[in-house]
C-alpha cells in the first residue's frame, strides 16, 4: 500500500494528517519538524508491521521509497525508540478505534434488540523474545524459560468493532483482567469460565447488565428458600433437565439462574477426554459426571431467554476465536524477533490498527453491503488474507464501501468471489447472530 493511500484510508475514519501531527506533539513524539514526519513513521510501521519481523532498515527503506527523504536505519532507531512513539502509536490505536466510515447499514432490528452491545471478551497467548521476560513474565523451570504475553480483546458483536485491546503480563490472569472491562446499562457479556468470579456475577447485576458463563463446578450454589448447598449432580440425575434460580454463596447472596441439558455420550465422553489431557490433575468424578450437560450460568429471566436462546449466543463467542485465528494465521503474530519492550509495543499497537482496518471498517461494511446484493456470506478470515496479499486493493474497497449508494461495484464483487463461505450445511456466524437475536 502506498503511503498516499495510507493517508486516505485513515481520512475516511476521519483521522486527519493534522490530526496525526496533534497528537504526534502532545505525546512528546514531534518536538520540532524534521525530515521525518509523524505520519511517515506510522505509515512505514502499519504496512511492515503485517509481514512479519520488522527492522530499522527496512521501515528507513519503507519510508525513502514513498517519500524520497534518505534516511538512516540509525535515526529510525533514535526515533522510535522512545516512550513517546509508543505512546503515540497507542493515541492512534485508540482513535482508530472509536472512529467511524459511515456505516449505514448497520441492522436496525439488531438496534432495536433487548441488548445495547453483545460483548465477548476472550485472551490469547503470543511467544516473545525471551530478553522479556523480566516485562512479561511465562513459564520456567530448570532446563528452559519461554517469555510469554497475554493479549486481551473486547468484541461487540452487534456494531462489530473493538472496544479495546491489551498486552498483558502472562501471570496476569483472565480472573485478573475481568474487573477491568467497563460494564454498562444493558450490555450482555459472554465471557468462558475463565473469567468467572463471584464478584463479577454480582457487578453484572449491580450495573443492570446480563452476562453468561459456562457452570463452574466449585462454584457453591445454595437454593433460594433453605440456603442450604445444592447437589447439582444429584438434581440433574433425577430431573435430566434443569432451569431454576439459586443464590450464590456470597455476602450479598446474589441471585443467579442455572439451566442445563443432557448433551450426548459422543460429546461428553470429547469433554472428559479433553479436560483429562489438559489438566493439571486429575479432574474430580463430580466434575467428570457434569460433563454429561450443558450448564449455563446467565442473569437473564427465562421469560427473555431460553435454552435454545443461551446456547446460541454461547456460541457466539467463539467469533473472537476466529478473530484471534485470523491475526495469527495471516498477520504473523508468531514472528517477533529479538526486540526490546518498546519496539515489540510499536509491532503489536501497528498491527491492531490494521486488524481494525481489515476486520471493523472493510470486512463489516462490506459483508453487510455483499449479503444484501449477492445473498453470500462473507468469511472474515478470508478477507484479512485477500487484503494483506493484496495491499494495493485497500483503498480501492474502503472507497467502494464509501461510495455505495445501493448498487454493488467492482472491487466488492472481486471481494465476495475470493472471500465467500464455501457452500456448505452448518451455519456460519453471522446466520447463527441472526438466529440468536432477530425476530
Amino acid at each position: 500500500m502506498k503511503k498516499v493511500d495510507f493517508l486516505a484510508l485513515l481520512n475516511a475514519m476521519n483521522i486527519g494528517a493534522d490530526q496525526i501531527k496533534k497528537i504526534a506533539i502532545d505525546t512528546g513524539f514531534l518536538i520540532r519538524k524534521g525530515l521525518i514526519e509523524p505520519a511517515d513513521i506510522l505509515y512505514a510501521i502499519c504496512c511492515t508491521a503485517t509481514h512479519g519481523t520488522v527492522s530499522f532498515n527496512d521501515l528507513a527503506a519503507k519510508i525513502d521509497a514513498e517519500t524520497t527523504v534518505s534516511v538512516s536505519r540509525q535515526a529510525i532507531a533514535k526515533k522510535t525508540n522512545k516512550e513517546s512513539c509508543v505512546l503515540f502509536l497507542k493515541k492512534i490505536l485508540a482513535l482508530v478505534i472509536i472512529s467511524r466510515i459511515g456505516k449505514e447499514e448497520i441492522d436496525s432490528l439488531r438496534r432495536a434488540g433487548k441488548f445495547k452491545r453483545v460483548l465477548v471478551q476472550d485472551s490469547t497467548i503470543i511467544k516473545l523474545p525471551l530478553r522479556l521476560f523480566g516485562f512479561f513474565s511465562g513459564v520456567s523451570n530448570a532446563q528452559s524459560s519461554v517469555c510469554n504475553a497475554r493479549i486481551q480483546c473486547v468484541y461487540d458483536l452487534i456494531t462489530e468493532s473493538f472496544i479495546y485491546f491489551t498486552i498483558d503480563s502472562y501471570t496476569k490472569n483472565d480472573q485478573k483482567a475481568a474487573p477491568e472491562l467497563t460494564i454498562e446499562n444493558g450490555d450482555l457479556v459472554i465471557r468462558d469460565r475463565g473469567y468467572l468470579t463471584l464478584k463479577e456475577i454480582e457487578r453484572h447485576w449491580t450495573a443492570e447488565a446480563d452476562c453468561i458463563y459456562r457452570h463452574q463446578s466449585n462454584i457453591v450454589l445454595l437454593d433460594n428458600q433453605t440456603k442450604e448447598r445444592i447437589n447439582l449432580l444429584t438434581e440433574l440425575k433425577s430431573k435430566k433437565q434443569l432451569d431454576f434460580e439459586v443464590t450464590l454463596n456470597n455476602e450479598k447472596g446474589t441471585k443467579i439462574r442455572i439451566v442445563a441439558l443432557p448433551v450426548s455420550d459422543e460429546i461428553a465422553n470429547r469433554r472428559r477426554m479433553k479436560a483429562k489431557k489438559e489438566a493439571k490433575k486429575e479432574p474430580g468424578k463430580e466434575c467428570l459426571a457434569l460433563m454429561s450437560w450443558s450448564i449455563f450460568m446467565t442473569t437473564i429471566s427465562r421469560q427473555d431467554a431460553n435454552y435454545n436462546f443461551l446456547f446460541k449466543v454461547y456460541s457466539l463467542r467463539w467469533r473472537i476465536e476466529i478473530i484471534f485465528k485470523s491475526w495469527k494465521s495471516n498477520m504473523e503474530f508468531s514472528k517477533i524477533h529479538n526486540v526490546s519492550k518498546k519496539q515489540l509495543l510499536l509491532i503489536l499497537y501497528a498491527r491492531f490498527i490494521m486488524i481494525i482496518i481489515y476486520i471493523q471498517y472493510i470486512f463489516s461494511p462490506a459483508r453487510m453491503i455483499i449479503k444484501k446484493h449477492q445473498k453470500r456470506g462473507l468469511s472474515m478470515i478470508k478477507v484479512v488474507r485477500y487484503l494483506i496479499k493484496n495491499a494495493s486493493k485497500i483503498i480501492q474497497v474502503v472507497k467502494a464501501i464509501e461510495s455505495y449508494k445501493g448498487k454493488i461495484g467492482y472491487h466488492l464483487i472481486a471481494l465476495a468471489r475470493y472471500c465467500s463461505y464455501d457452500k456448505r450445511v452448518r451455519p456460519n456466524f453471522e446466520q447463527d447472530f441472526d438466529i440468536a437475536f432477530l425476530p
